[in-house]
């Protein structure tokens, strides 16, 4: 075990899915041509006044409440004052020391079911910056960048935690729960491919069994958990081998690059007085009602820690189970219907198996796919009664993914339907018949060779055997039991 401990923070921007931005009414878009959705508030024209856009307060409100946060009866917005060329006032619209979301907790589950409790330091609004690309290399050896001004004013929430996470491991896993509940509320399409969920990371040690934190980095830039998880183990190495070596860490901006697993210095870390915060004068605070605070809060959906809570403790399902059906509304609303039809842990084994297992080679998804959820409770109940078997089931999924046929429709056209135990028994006398050194070996307490005489009775039923039908077959022909 190394003698260091990690202390990792994160911050957490999310664009909002509004139809407009946050201080305009120019759409919101992706995609689009370059700089044709703007105006001359969000381009920053001498003499414009800002207006808030209301949907994104709602928006805000509901990510605080699902946060567990305080909402602040009375939040202002400020100027966050620093030059780069994507944002063309020289200054960000954000929050500052009064946001509209303060304290709070998210509780994610990690794999093995245990709670991993991250504290919420505050959400807040802000606007977006626009999209620099650079050409011809990387930022620092580029040689020219352009300025995209469509995204420029889109509304975001930055999540800001405590450092509470002491792995890369755990915060992703915090990360990931953190995004499926997003997408539960309906707020961002959290798209990390396309922007619009962005995570940095604040990183630093101590050595284990200390309080003082440690000079800590952030670690920005990264556009899938994966790299994510992977920067920050490769930060934590860096500055541990900086430590050993009797060196200090710098306080600094710095930047993971995938292909070489390098970590990169960006800049000196900014503090806040570097941004020469000031309230913005141009707006009036935000201000909610506390019946609408109410009213945001009575209409939160149910959100997926409850959900899996809810899985484990009422329809037997397993952590592992419930985690990945929780991953989207569709697939739990998916499962939820068919777990009303047939045995919940049946349907679920069914459904994160081998329907996703299949469907994956198309790129569908279940949901989007011929197969109902009425389809995979009546491919359980099937199973169930013994009418398939195991390995003709997955045959008739299959079936169904191409047809969209029922079930039962699928058994009877393929002839996938179990064999009765009086048909079987003649195909499992002549295998045994055929094989005389596996049959003694069976005799001879090898045990493991059944599974040899069961891959043959499905190899010659076409899957049509019940293996457990076959077990007791062979065991009455070669062990006279």
């Amino acid at each position: 075990m190394s003698e260091f401990e990690p202390v990792i923070g994160v911050e957490i921007h999310v664009q909002l899915s509004t139809n407009t931005k946050m201080f305009c009414g120019c759409e919101l878009s992706f995609g689009d041509p370059p700089n044709t959705h703007t105006c001359p508030v969000c381009l920053a024209h001498p003499g414009v006044l800002p207006v808030v856009n209301e949907e994104a307060v709602r928006r805000a409100l509901m990510i605080g409440l699902a946060l567990g946060c305080e909402i602040a009866p009375r939040s202002i917005f400020h100027r966050k004052n620093y030059f780069y060329p994507d944002l063309p006032k020289a200054y960000q619209v954000s929050q500052f020391d009064i946001p509209i979301c303060g304290r709070g907790e998210f509780v994610a589950i990690r794999e093995d079911g245990s709670e991993l409790r991250v504290g919420i330091t505050r959400a807040h609004l802000e606007e977006d910056a626009a999209k620099l690309t650079h050409l011809g290399g990387r930022r620092a050896g580029a040689e020219e960048s352009v300025v995209d001004f469509n995204r420029g004013g889109t509304p975001l929430v930055e999540i800001v935690t405590e450092p509470d996470l002491r792995s890369a491991s755990d915060a992703v896993t915090f990360l990931r729960q953190l995004r499926q509940t997003l997408l539960f509320l309906g707020v961002s399409d959290c798209s990390m491919e396309e922007g619009s969920m962005r995570a940095d990371a604040n990183v630093s040690i101590r050595p284990v069994g200390t309080h003082e934190f440690g000079t800590k980095t952030e670690l920005k830039n990264m556009n899938s958990f994966r790299f994510l998880e992977r920067g920050m183990d490769a930060e934590i190495a860096r500055q541990e081998e900086i430590l050993r070596d009797g060196g200090r860490v710098s306080q600094e901006t710095v930047h993971y690059e995938p292909e070489t697993g390098h970590i990169t210095s960006l800049r000196s870390k900014e503090e806040s007085h570097d941004y020469r915060y000031f309230p913005e004068p141009d707006l009036v605070p935000v201000a909610p009602d506390p019946a609408w605070v109410d009213q945001l809060r009575d209409d939160l959906p149910e959100l997926p820690l409850s959900l899996r809570r809810r899985m484990v403790d009422d329809m037997g399902l397993s952590a592992e189970d419930a985690l990945v059906l929780t991953e989207s509304p569709e697939l739990v609303a998916y499962f939820m219907e068919a777990a009303a039809l047939a045995d919940p842990k049946a349907c679920a084994n069914w459904i994160r198996g081998e329907l996703r297992a299949q469907l994956r080679e198309a790129g569908t998804e279940p949901w989007e796919s011929k197969v109902t959820p009425a389809h995979v409770a009546a491919l359980v109940d099937l199973l169930a009664i013994g009418t398939v078997s195991v390995p003709a089931a997955k045959e008739v999924l299959a079936g169904m993914i191409e047809t969209g046929d029922e079930p039962a429709a699928v058994v009877e056209a393929k002839g996938l339907a179990q064999m009765d135990e009086s048909d079987l028994a003649g195909v499992i006398a002549a295998i045994v018949e055929a094989n005389p050194d596996q049959a003694q070996q069976l005799r001879d307490g090898k045990d493991k060779v059944m599974g040899f005489f069961v891959g043959q009775a499905m190899k010659q039923t076409g899957g049509r055997a019940d293996p457990q039908a076959v077990q007791k077959l062979v065991r009455e022909l070669v062990l006279g039991s």
